[in-house]
């Protein structure tokens, strides 16, 4: 060989080398280190479906496990397809779920589940082209121990902003107590057999006022940098809002945080989640174990500090504290019960906006005894020595010829629970400004 082409090929190897170095170089930078040619959306074992996108991950729905399901202790919900309708606060590219089998006494054998978007309000159908198959850890089946639960892989689809959306699981067999939801104020349904893919909603003759399994929905959001997660008891629960109506104050609460950011106004883009339970008290827990029914102190740290992108607390609780007590409730422990909660929230630079307690003269519970521990509570709350800020419910709600009720177009009949217009005030009293900022009190 002559010198000539000897340096031809060397020439040639060398422009080969530098060709698939950058080749190489390309495909990781433009794959998050996944090589070109590699499956789209970098998909394999234990991958999420949805490939990686922009946005936060935020919660735009989220529920209490609440207790067991009465009457579901020996066969659960086995041979049956449960269809959950939950109602979206933000929009998102991407979602995933969590089932919780909290009082299951036996582990949860999830073999099929779905989500999708509904196609209309009060129906079980799905939108056209929504129907998404749900993995866990890249399997079609999971299983969730007794006492436990569950994240889902995220899937790609588009979650509108205040639309409903069916999240659907299939139980082959029987896995005892059914961990619920019990006033959900919003219609699910139930089918025969493996329906968890159906489309047109037929199988599923049977309605239901509870939600099953499903505790959260997060979405890859592109219009939401946080959640807002409020913790409360039957009134923030929407417990007598009308059924179906997305009418609880924290539907308006964030109803009114949307258009605010669409006016441009300066407010922050956070979604907003319901953790009420009816019955809820700050310091005591429910019967059984685990408790019905657990109380503010018990479940923060689940239901409230591990939602997904969670960045302000808002408490409403402390009237069954009040009206549950069979002596008479000490104010300082109620209180003592709160600031602790604020601690917590604080630990994780969380701000916590507080809410002082409605009248309730007029209910069956109420004594001016009683009246006055609320006032007492209500007095450590106003004057900033339990939360970071407070919204002023009693005061926008009361009877102002009878400060120990509601007013009559707030009250929803029993003397306790807003009305629909009651549950809408209070949203409108929420200064938007106050979910701004971290937690600064020293409590």
């Amino acid at each position: 060989m002559t010198r000539r082409h000897g340096y031809a090929l060397l020439t040639a190897i060398v422009a080969l080398i530098v060709v698939v170095s950058a080749a190489i170089y390309a495909g990781i930078a433009s794959g998050n280190g996944r090589l070109a040619g590699a499956p789209a959306g970098g998909r394999g074992p234990g991958q999420s479906a949805a490939p990686a996108s922009s946005g936060t991950w935020v919660a735009t729905w989220a529920t209490s496990p609440a207790a067991a399901e009465p009457g579901t202790e020996t066969t659960g919900m086995a041979g049956l397809s449960v269809r959950n309708v939950v109602h979206t606060s933000v929009a998102g590219t991407s979602a995933r779920i969590t089932l919780s089998n909290l009082y299951g006494q036996s582990p949860l054998s999830v073999t099929h589940a779905s989500i999708a978007v509904a196609a209309g309000d009060a129906t079980a159908a799905a939108a056209p082209r929504t129907m998404r198959r749900l993995t866990f850890t890249g399997a079609p089946s999971v299983v969730v121990p007794a006492g436990g639960q569950v994240m889902s892989d995220s899937v790609r689809i588009a979650v509108p902003r205040g639309g409903d959306v069916l999240v659907t699981t299939y139980s082959p067999t029987p896995s005892g107590p059914v961990t619920h939801h019990p006033h959900a104020r919003q219609i699910s349904y139930v089918a025969q057999g493996d329906r968890t893919e159906d489309l047109t909603g037929a199988p599923y003759t049977e309605r239901t006022t509870v939600w099953r399994y499903l505790t959260a929905l997060d979405v890859l959001s592109d219009e939401a940098e946080g959640t807002v997660v409020v913790l409360g008891d039957s009134i923030t629960d929407g417990t007598t809002s009308t059924l179906g109506a997305d009418r609880r104050w924290t539907d308006v609460l964030s109803g009114r945080l949307r258009a605010a950011i669409e006016e441009g106004r300066d407010v922050p883009r956070y979604s907003v989640v319901n953790e009420g339970i009816s019955g809820n008290q700050v310091l005591a827990d429910g019967l059984g174990r685990p408790a019905d029914n657990p109380s503010g102190l018990s479940r923060f740290e689940r239901d409230v500090l591990e939602r997904t992108g969670v960045k302000v607390v808002v408490v409403d609780l402390g009237v069954n504290d009040i009206l549950r007590d069979p002596l008479l409730a000490d104010p300082e422990r109620i209180t003592g019960g709160l600031r602790t909660l604020v601690r917590q929230a604080h630990a994780r630079g969380l701000k916590v906006v507080g809410a002082t307690l409605m009248p309730f003269g007029g209910h069956r519970g109420y004594t001016p005894a009683r009246d006055a521990v609320r006032q007492r509570v209500n007095a450590e709350i106003r004057g900033g020595r339990v939360f970071d800020a407070v919204v002023d419910f009693d005061r926008a709600l009361r009877d102002p010829y009878d400060p120990r009720r509601l007013r009559g177009e707030y009250d929803c009949g029993d003397h306790l629970h807003p009305s629909d217009l009651g549950y809408r005030e209070m949203a409108e009293v929420f200064e938007l400004r106050l979910l701004k900022g971290a937690g600064q009190a020293q409590l």
